[in-house]
């Protein structure tokens, strides 16, 4: 029996378009909470249950985008719905142990500038690179964490 070149290569495209969306679903999006503090759903309307006030700067994870609302995962990998509107692309980290040492440069050898505790909010100054993240705290200070020792990346 002869193959269809048209069916085979019709199954190829719709396996490579499978695999494609496979991968891009597994991409992690996040986001910080914008300028003001938004209410956490447990479904995509304002008239499902108001779970939490996410406040200022907090980072969350886009897990799915559904109209103008999306689903998240707060950092102790609660999940809710809030309004798309309401998040900022800027990115934040928290800390995820106490006295996390804010180093000077990207190496465990370097002189500590900051220790901040756990569920410190830093900025994120910089895209991690080799485990370092470069950090800024509210206060001004400048330095880099270990990606590992903190949430949101």
């Amino acid at each position: 029996m002869l193959k269809n070149p048209v069916t085979s290569k019709f199954r190829w495209i719709a396996g490579a378009v499978l695999m494609l969306a496979t991968a891009a679903s597994h991409a992690v999006d996040f986001k910080s909470v914008g300028a003001a503090p938004v209410i956490l759903y447990d479904a995509p309307s304002v008239k499902g249950g108001k779970l939490y006030v996410a406040p200022r700067g907090m980072p969350l994870e886009v897990v799915l985008s559904y109209g103008e609302w999306v689903k998240v995962r707060d950092a102790s990998g609660e999940m809710a719905w809030t309004e798309a509107k309401g998040l900022s692309p800027k990115r934040n980290v928290v800390a995820r142990t106490a006295n996390l040492k804010v180093r000077a440069s990207p190496d465990d050898n370097a002189s500590p500038v900051l220790l901040v505790d756990k569920g410190v909010l830093l900025e994120m100054s910089e895209q991690p690179t080799s485990g370092w993240v470069k950090v800024r705290h509210k206060d001004g200070q400048t330095g880099y964490v270990k990606t590992s020792e903190v949430w949101g990346l």
